[in-house]
C-alpha cells in the first residue's frame, strides 16, 4: 500500500505540472445516489442528482444540485419526475438508465454529460468511511420520525445544531432525510456532505482506500485516467465549490408539479458548465 500511495503522489505531482502546461478540457460528471433496496440494483429511482463540472484550466469545480421531485421532459416519455429517468431506462433496456438520465439532463439543462457515477446507499456509506468520516456544521435541528430503513421499516432520527463528526451511516441519514423539511433543504445537506468528503479526501494517505471503495462499491464509466484528470482541481478546491441548488427560488408551478425556471438557471449553467 505504501508503494502504491508513493506512486500516486508522484503521479499527482507530475499531473500538477502537466496541468500548468496543458490542462485537460473540462468534464461534466453526473453523480447520483440510488434509492435501491433488496435486489432492485440499478432498476430504481435516483434519490439524489448532482451534475459536477471540473474545470482544470480554471482550477474550479461547480455543482448543480437537482431535486428529485422536479418535473422535466424525459426523452420518449414526456413530462416525468426527473428521479424516474434512470428507472425508466433500466426497465426499457438493462444498462441504459444513466444514458436516459444523461439525455434528460442535456435536453432540459443544456449540459452534455461526459461521465457518470452511480452508487447505492452502501457505496455512499463506504466512501464516507474510507475517509474516516466527515465533519458537518448542522445549521438547524433536523428531525425525522419516519426515516426509511433498508428493510422497509422506519426509525426516528435527530441532528442537533453545530459541528459534528459523522460516519458513513450517520452521513447517509443526514443526506437522505427529508420529512422534517423538504427536498430543497435535503439538496443543501447533500452538498454539505459532498464538500466535507472532498475536504477529507485531500490527505494522500486516504487515496488508496477511496480508490478501493470506488472499485468495489461504486458504478462509473470514468476510467482511471479520467479520475486522475479530475482529481487535482477537485482536491485543490478543498470542498469549496461554486454551486447552485435548484430550490424554490428556481422553480415554477407546472401542470403536474414543480418545473425548473430555466431562465433563472441558465446563467449559472452558461458561466460554470462548458
Amino acid at each position: 500500500m505504501g508503494m502504491v500511495l508513493g506512486v500516486m503522489i508522484i503521479m499527482c505531482g507530475g499531473l500538477t505540472i502537466g496541468y500548468l502546461l496543458l490542462p485537460p478540457p473540462p468534464m461534466d460528471i453526473l453523480v447520483v445516489g440510488m434509492d435501491s433496496r433488496g435486489n432492485q440494483g440499478a432498476v430504481a429511482r435516483t434519490d439524489s442528482i448532482m451534475v459536477i463540472n471540473v474545470n482544470a484550466a480554471k482550477t474550479k469545480v461547480s455543482v448543480l444540485a437537482i431535486p428529485r421531485g422536479l418535473f422535466v421532459n424525459v426523452p420518449n416519455y414526456g413530462s416525468q419526475m426527473i428521479n424516474t429517468a434512470n428507472f425508466l431506462g433500466e426497465v426499457d433496456e438493462v444498462g441504459t438508465g444513466m444514458t436516459l438520465l444523461s439525455q434528460t439532463i442535456k435536453e432540459n439543462f443544456g449540459i452534455e454529460i461526459d461521465g457518470y457515477v452511480r452508487m447505492e446507499f452502501t457505496g455512499f456509506e463506504a466512501l464516507i468511511d474510507a475517509v474516516y468520516g466527515v465533519d458537518i456544521d448542522v445549521k438547524f435541528i433536523v428531525e425525522d420520525y419516519s426515516y426509511p430503513t433498508h428493510d422497509y421499516g422506519t426509525i426516528s432520527v435527530r441532528f442537533e445544531t453545530g459541528w459534528q463528526w459523522m460516519d458513513g451511516e450517520r452521513a447517509l441519514i443526514y443526506a437522505r432525510t427529508r420529512h422534517g423539511d423538504d427536498d430543497y433543504h435535503r439538496a443543501e445537506r447533500q452538498q454539505q456532505v459532498l464538500s466535507a468528503f472532498v475536504a477529507r479526501s485531500i490527505n494522500p494517505l486516504r487515496w488508496g482506500g477511496i480508490l478501493a471503495t470506488l472499485n468495489r462499491s461504486v458504478e462509473t464509466d470514468l476510467s482511471l485516467w479520467d479520475m486522475m484528470m479530475i482529481a487535482p482541481p477537485t482536491l485543490f478546491s478543498n470542498g469549496q465549490f461554486k454551486q447552485l441548488i435548484i430550490d424554490r427560488d428556481y422553480i415554477l408551478a407546472g401542470t403536474n408539479g414543480p418545473i425548473p425556471n430555466y431562465n433563472k438557471i441558465a446563467p449559472f449553467v452558461r458561466e460554470n458548465f462548458d
